[in-house]
């Protein structure tokens, strides 16, 4: 199909996409978090799995807070460390100062007041034979940086921040897409064939439609048991029911075109005809809904998380932060829990502003 001047109803739709400046910067700031999901190790500053190295003696800094770090051995990484994160944490410990006597190095460990600092002497060949000097000061020895400070844990924010946009962004994608799924296939039967069958997919939407959908996927995630997958399941399996009814409207609609009936005078099966005829000219409203389902996962999972239902400990997660820092808010450190939340504000002003400007693009009326 194409209107008067030849083009595709697809290339008006992505014609009219472009020009909607909100929409095209929420794609950009949807496809960046992304591309910093999947590589999040490589951008993450701690490459421990689920940055989960701390230090409780440097807990709860402010954003730009910086360190010496004694490291106690060369700090080295395969490179399935870059995108899987380090199963073994390198041994560190923050220090005030140091300082090396001959054979000896005395390290004062990292206190808030220095009187408290406690100094300890190891011998230098524990780090290695004929160590210098200069080749300790070189190797075992660095200033880190905490950009957005630590945690009540001591651990790096950022890069508990950046690793934990894997979950909010995975399970976005997981449960849409058994939404739609799940969705697609009951609203296409019940649209196309009606009758009892119509009845019944109706009768069990409006069953799952009255049920409060944080207490139904509260009660599938106690069915399924507390982990990663089991919360994508669940988010998935409360959110079909908005893409069968849009579904069902679209395909009752659509099978009464005269294409639909050409199909069947022509002996096509009725699963050819709804799979290759109806459900293409009726995926616009879905692909409007699966935006608007994407930031609703989102949302549903820090639920989760902050109800400690979602994804487990040590697995960084939005929500998660948030439930562990929300009372820093009053206790002068909002940063721990404002960080997170204003990141998973992005996201999901990012998908519901995309959601927007698609169901523009995609109203070929106003063409």
């Amino acid at each position: 199909m194409g209107n008067k001047n030849g083009q595709s109803l697809t290339s008006l739709a992505l014609r009219k996409f472009k020009k909607n400046f909100w929409g095209v910067l929420s794609f950009v700031v949807i496809a960046l978090m992304a591309f910093i999901a999947v590589f999040a190790y490589v951008f993450s500053p701690d490459k421990t799995r689920n940055a989960n190295w701390g230090d409780l003696a440097i807990h709860s800094k402010p954003p730009g807070f910086a360190v010496t770090m004694l490291h106690f051995e060369k700090d080295e990484r395969a490179f399935s460390d870059y995108f899987f994160g380090s199963e073994v944490p390198s041994r560190k410990i923050a220090i005030l100062d140091y300082k090396i006597q001959g054979d000896s190095l005395t390290y004062w460990e990292y206190a808030a007041d220095p009187s408290l600092a406690v100094s300890k002497t190891i011998a230098l060949k524990s780090f290695g034979p004929h160590i210098t000097p200069e080749v300790f000061n070189k190797d075992f020895i660095s200033k880190q940086k905490f950009i957005l400070g630590t945690d009540s844990q001591g651990r790096d924010l950022l890069s508990r921040l950046i690793i934990g946009s894997r979950v909010s962004i995975a399970i976005g994608f997981v449960a849409v897409f058994i939404s739609l799924l799940v969705g697609i296939f009951f609203g296409a039967i019940a649209g196309y064939y009606g009758g009892r069958v119509d009845a019944f997919v109706m009768w069990l939407v409006n069953i799952i439609w009255s049920i409060p959908t944080l207490l139904l996927v509260i009660a599938i995630t106690l069915a399924l048991g507390k982990g990663f997958w089991q919360v994508f399941v669940a988010v998935g399996l409360t959110m079909w029911v908005e893409v069968a009814r849009v579904v069902r409207g679209q395909v009752m609609s659509i099978k009464q075109m005269q294409f639909v009936t050409a199909a069947r005078a022509l002996g096509y099966n009725n699963r050819r005809i709804i799979i290759n005829h109806i459900l293409p000219n009726s995926m616009a409203p879905v692909i409007v809904i699966s935006a608007a389902n994407f930031a609703s996962a989102i949302l549903i999972e820090s639920g989760l998380s902050f109800l400690g239902l979602g994804a487990q400990p040590p697995v960084p997660s939005w929500g998660g932060m948030i439930k562990d820092h929300y009372n820093y808010i009053i206790l002068g450190k909002p940063w721990l829990a404002l960080a997170p939340g204003i990141a998973m504000l992005l996201l999901v002003l990012a998908f519901m502003m995309v959601g927007n400007a698609l169901r523009d693009a995609l109203d070929v009326k106003a063409e």
